[in-house]
């Protein structure tokens, strides 16, 4: 299962089934928008109870990510105002974006052979979502 929220220039989302749990999601989510540029030093993330709420999980499991991500400098917040990516550079070398992405994929291609979709279908379905969801 799925759980998601949306920012302009991220959509966090969390696998309930991954068995990876949900404050390193939401670290490594942050970590990878980072390093691609979809977010930036002074960007603002969302309050820990907003994102806890669109996620549907515990508003401690937030804020332990956010936490430990301050304590690695990768964000900071300013009481009152927020948590804002900081300046600290964050780069995924290709190796751990093809495993992250490995991950991805074999969950979805499991799920989906296990309802007997064949992979020709899924690769329509992708390439039809894909043109609405990436503009």
């Amino acid at each position: 299962m799925q759980k998601k929220a949306v920012l302009p220039n991220i959509t966090f989302s969390i696998d309930t089934k991954s068995g990876v749990p949900y404050y390193k999601q939401i670290i490594l989510q942050v970590q990878m928008a980072i390093a691609d540029g979809r977010l930036g030093k002074g960007d603002r993330l969302p309050t820990v109870r907003s994102l806890a709420v669109d996620l549907s999980i515990n508003p401690n499991t937030v804020a332990r990510a956010y936490n430990e991500m301050e304590i690695r400098d990768i964000v900071v917040t300013q009481q009152g105002s927020g948590t804002f990516i900081n300046d600290k550079e964050i780069t995924i070398d290709a190796v751990e974006r093809e495993r992250i992405l490995f991950e991805i994929t074999r969950s979805y291609i499991t799920k989906a052979t296990s309802y007997g979709f064949t992979l020709p279908e899924l690769l329509d379905h992708i390439q039809d979502l894909g043109n609405e969801i990436i503009p």
